[in-house]
Formats: C-alpha cells, structure tokens, sequence
C-alpha cells in the first residue's frame, strides 16, 4: 500500500494535467476568436462572429495574457520530478527593475503556482518590477523562477541564494514535495505561506521619478570593493534603516539613521545638498553625521564632490538610492552588486572589513560571514532584532517588547501583544507573524486529538 504522500502526489499530479488541458484547449479556441491580433486595427474588428463591426474589449487582451500565464503555471507544476536530489530546501532572494505596467495579471498565476509547488515567502509586485524572497525545494523554487523569468521583461533575476542549515533542512516539513503538510510555521521565513502582493513600487523610497531602468549607479564587485571603500576620497553610505545598521556596518560608512527607506531623500537633502555647492566630506562632518575618519580626509578637490560608494543588504534600495544621487548631479555613484550579503558569502572573513553582523528579512534574522546563522533573535513586538543581552533586560518580554520598543508601546498595546502571543502559544505556532495556519493538534493523554488532522488552515 502506497503512503497517504503518494497519493496526495498523485492526485496533485493528476488535477494539474486535467487544468493545463483544460486552460489551454478552453484558450485556444475561445478568446482567438474573441482578441484575434490580426484582426485588430485601432480598436476594431471586423468579424463576422459579432456581426460586423464592433469594438474589441479591452479587457479581452488582458484576459488573454492572464490566461497564457495559468497555463504556463500549471506546466510548471506538471513537470515537477519529486527526485530526491531535488528535494534540497533553498533560500533565493531575487528582483528586477522593468517597466512592468499590467503586474497585477502576474499575482494569481504565481501565487497559485508557489502554492501548488509549496513554496512559500513573499513577493512584491509593481509598475517597476519585482522583488521577493522564496523558500522551497530546489526544483519548485526553480520552477518559480523560470516562471517568471518566461516574461521577457523579468528575464535575467538578480538573484542570491542562501543556504540552509541542516537542522532547517530536517523541520522544513511541506518544503518537501514528499510531505502532505502545507510548509510549516518552523521554516526559514516569518510567514508558513506564500503572499503576493501588489504596490505602487517594489522598494518604497516615494518617488516614482527615480527610474533605476533608465540610471543607475556603477556595480562593484565584491572583491573590489575594500580598494574603494579605504579610498580617502570614498564617501560610504549604509542606505539601510538604523535597526539594520544598529548591529552591523562596515568600517567607516556613514550611517544615515533613517527608520525607513523613504527618508533617504530627505537626509540626502539636509546633510549632504547639491554637491555643486558643498564640499560632501566637510559637510558631513559639520552635521555630525556618523563619518569615521578614514573617509573624512579633505582631498585637494576643493568643493568638487567626491565619490560616493552605497550598500545595502542585498543590492536593490541601492539601485534606487545611485539612481536618485545620479538625479542629484552627483558625478560618480559607485554601489555594491548583490549586496552586504554576496559580499559576505564571496570575500573570506580574514580580508573582510564588515563588522558585525547582517540583519535580514526572515526568520534566520541575521547571518554571519559564510551567510552562516547569527546570534540575534527578532521581537515579535517592534520586528527589531534583539542581542542575548537585550533578552536579559527587564524590559524584554517575550512576543511583546524589548529594550527598543518598550517604552514607545502603550498598556494598552502591551495587553494586545501578550493576547496575541498567548493565541499563538495555545495553538503551538511559536514566532509571532506565522499567523494564518494551524498546526496539526496535539493528542492529550488518552490518545484523543480535539482537531481534525485533515482540516484545511484557516484562511487569512
């Protein structure tokens, strides 16, 4: 007798073929009938099936391009081997800046497909292009790649992986394809689901006229970057918020002390101006911005602006931040390709000049050189990461504040907090944001279990 697994695969298998036949034999004999390309001119067609001239439906070319994207989805669940060899967990964090103005048709085929292949993480789309950070097997998360690198404008992802410790390897529970269970709350990610959303931009900076598409900054290696950075005429800017830089750095680079990506134009602004009328490196100093001296040694370029190199944790508010800098007038924008952490993965620790460690957006929370797991944890309270040290503080408390967010939180805020964590406590999901899914129930001591093991998780 076959394990429930195999059967549920099977089944899984057998529901995908029956959709890509169905999707692409109900296609390709209905809406070319409907939006037929040669038969369009400027908004008409004549057709004998509406009886003479009418006018297309806007929406028909809309539907036809959604269409043709759930079954190339449903293709790329079919095609799914459920090989061992594949079966490894992965971390991939990708973007790309593109004129993407119809996303939204890209949402539910994608969302449907990271489902269907158990893939979980979050995506962003928008009019400029894509950004997310996907867990899964290596051949579903592969398949989800290929996905939506099958749109030409998505094709060639930035893209990093990360690697996966063996003890997430071993709890990844449905990143397996062998597993019947939907991905669970103990996988490296603050949420046990996918989520495809929609904005208006896939990193926030609130300027829609900063076009990274059309300028952008110039990419340096990783192993080129300690020669630019030790360059006394090297100005190096952290683009990422104070809770990021609070725990790691690299030498010498000025920290802008933002809470949010959106309020680096205003520090642009205020500390450094236009560099046709200031001297960056002594303005820096005369506000007092956190500039080491290394990177603050006046050069014979009088009130010529000097070079400025940015980071950030994997590449992507860097492209906007050059882009907006090079708006700016700023002459020579230099930023890091593939981020704090391709750095980290590529230049051995021993020649490194990164301090510290590296907050990311997931639930590994921070990684050391080697992208190795770090020693941080997240508060569940304010999502600032949190030392063993601040754990000892009395105002830590666990899923409701630490030593950052303590006295910003209200009582009534406070209580909120504890009812929410003690929920999650009642339930078994431990770690705040896996919100949305319950796990299997518990047997009591004889042996009875108060839920239905095959009831579907609760919708968000």
């Amino acid at each position: 007798m076959q394990p429930p697994q195999m059967h549920i695969q099977r089944h899984c298998r057998a529901a995908s073929r029956v959709s890509l036949s169905l999707l692409s034999s109900t296609f390709s004999s209905f809406l070319p009938n409907f939006v037929n390309p040669n038969r369009i001119s400027r908004g008409k067609t004549k057709d004998p099936t509406f009886g003479g001239t009418a006018r297309v439906c806007a929406s028909g070319a809309r539907v036809l391009g959604a269409a043709q994207k759930m079954v190339s989805a449903a293709a790329a669940v079919e095609s799914v081997s459920g090989d061992k060899e594949t079966d490894m967990l992965v971390v991939v964090s990708f973007y790309k800046f593109a004129d993407f103005p119809d996303h939204a048709d890209l949402r539910k085929p994608l969302k449907l497909l990271c489902e269907d292949l158990r893939v979980s993480g979050g995506i962003i789309l928008a009019p400029e292009g894509i950004n997310g950070s996907i867990c899964g097997t290596r051949e579903s998360v592969e398949k989800v790649l290929g996905f939506i690198e099958s749109d030409s404008r998505l094709n060639g992802l930035q893209r990093l992986e990360s690697p996966v410790s063996p003890e997430e390897e071993a709890i990844h529970h449905g990143h397996s394809s062998a597993s019947p269970l939907a991905a669970g709350e103990d996988a490296p990610f603050r949420w046990d689901h996918v989520r495809v959303k929609l904005k208006k931009e896939i990193v926030t900076l609130g300027m829609p006229e900063v076009l990274p598409t059309e300028k952008v900054g110039t990419y340096v290696d990783p192993t080129e970057w300690n020669a630019l950075i030790t360059d006394a005429d090297t100005v190096v800017i952290d683009v990422r918020n104070s809770y990021e830089t609070r725990i790691g750095k690299f030498k010498g680079a000025v920290d802008p002390c933002t809470t949010a990506f959106r309020e680096f134009p205003s520090w642009v602004e205020e500390k450094l101006g236009l560099p046709e009328h200031v001297d960056l490196l002594k303005k820096l100093e005369e506000n007092g911005t956190d500039c080491a001296p290394e990177n603050c040694t006046k050069t014979d370029k009088g009130t010529a602006p000097p070079r400025v190199a940015m980071y950030c944790t994997g590449g992507i508010r860097c492209e906007k931040a050059s882009s907006f800098l090079l708006q700016k007038g700023f002459k020579e924008v230099y930023h890091l390709k593939g981020g704090i952490l391709r750095y980290l993965e590529e230049v051995p620790k021993a020649e490194s000049l990164w301090e510290g460690e590296c907050f990311v957006f997931d639930k590994r929370v921070s990684v050391e050189h080697g992208l190795g797991q770090g020693n941080f944890k997240l508060c569940y309270g304010c999502k600032q990461p949190v030392s063993d040290a601040d754990m000892e503080s009395p105002e830590w408390e666990y899923g409701v504040t630490c030593p950052y967010c303590y006295t910003s939180k209200s009582e009534e805020e406070k209580d909120r907090a504890r009812a929410r964590q003690k929920q999650f406590e009642t339930w078994g999901v431990i770690g705040g944001p896996d919100k949305g899914r319950r796990p299997l129930a518990k047997a009591d001591d004889n042996g009875t279990s108060h839920t239905n093991p095959n009831q579907p998780p609760s919708p968000l």
